[in-house]
């Protein structure tokens, strides 16, 4: 049972939260297309109830670092609409200056610590952000998420070792929605249970329906409320899946029309909007409401973006280290 109750409220805020993801990245994908968004891009489009459950468990407080599609991470931790699309645009008003793109959204404010383009090259640093925390003495908690592909990586497996060894307040949350670009798990992988690789280092380890915001706020309490209590990290295999390619670039020739429309069947929002209204938590006109509101958020962002002005050419060389004046940067 969870800590935090599941109620009338909750339901509501995991509908307009998954549907502002939704919405959010359909603009987005459209925007591609008109090559306003160029670059890499890749689309949550299916794998909103990972995050609503977790939302609905952490404070403001806790950080989050995840991969490259990042889009829904960053809205989720309360990146602003218009900062997120101006950086996609790679405007000057965007989160990361218009330096990151799609792949790289970041908001220091916001502990939104990225948007990472090499594969599971987030672990290790999430892991080293609840370093931080433990050390500071705080009770915050770091998510740090992956895909399925990045479990393959060496560095899953030396940060697990030190996270347990330390027991640091760290979440792994592997999103697997089945396929590592366009490689099922099954053809990358002896061990398809991806969970299992967490239970060697003795951390505690569980598959989570990833489809469903109510597994994943119980099993994202419980892994919260341990890295709290000091009690270290927990490993969390959300088996979800995109409805989109890996990227706005993949032909997606890997898999049947019928396994996707399987998973449609069964869409985490209206899952969600079906409970809302059986329980007659709210009518048409709220639905109808919410749909206005977040239509207006998401084009006010692409408003934003366009009119926003592009990075100066001196920019170039901010950023690049803390040192202002470091000798080896030359204009």
């Amino acid at each position: 049972m969870s800590s935090i109750e599941i109620n009338k409220d909750t339901y509501l805020k995991w509908y307009e939260w998954m549907l502002l993801m939704r919405r959010f990245e359909e603009k987005t994908g459209q925007l591609y297309g008109q090559q306003k968004i160029r670059g890499f891009c890749h689309l949550y489009i299916g794998q909103e109830a990972v995050l609503a459950g977790a939302m609905s468990v952490i404070r403001q407080e806790d950080s989050m670092i995840t991969a490259y599609r990042d889009h829904a991470h960053a809205i989720a931790k309360g990146v602003p609409s218009n900062a997120i699309m101006a950086e996609m645009y790679g405007k000057a008003t965007g989160c990361s200056k218009g330096k990151g793109g799609s792949m790289h959204m970041f908001s220091k404010e916001k502990h939104f610590y990225g948007g990472h383009g090499i594969v599971g090259g987030q672990i290790p640093l999430g892991a080293g952000v609840a370093f931080a925390e433990k050390y500071k003495g705080t009770d915050n908690v770091n998510i740090a998420y992956m895909g399925d592909g990045a479990v393959r990586q060496g560095a899953l497996n030396e940060t697990f070792n030190m996270a347990a060894l330390w027991q640091l307040p760290v979440i792994f949350v592997c999103e697997n929605n089945g396929y590592a670009m366009g490689t099922s798990v099954a053809r990358t992988t002896i061990q398809t249970d991806i969970y299992k690789l967490g239970l060697p280092y003795g951390i505690p380890s569980s598959a989570v329906d990833g489809m469903d915001p109510v597994a994943v706020h119980n099993a994202m309490d419980e892994a919260v409320q341990r890295a709290r209590r000091g009690e270290g990290p927990t490993f969390l295999e959300m088996r979800t899946y995109r409805y989109k390619g890996h990227s706005m670039s993949d032909p997606q020739k890997y898999r049947t029309k019928e396994e996707l429309e399987s998973y449609k069947a069964k869409d985490p929002i209206e899952m969600v909007k079906e409970t809302i209204e059986k329980e007659g938590y709210a009518d048409e006109k709220w639905f109808e409401e919410i749909a206005a509101k977040i239509k207006a958020e998401v084009e006010e962002a692409v408003k934003f973006a366009e009119e926003s002005p592009w990075p100066e050419a001196s920019e170039l060389y901010t950023d690049v280290y803390v040192q202002a004046d470091y000798p080896y940067i030359r204009d």
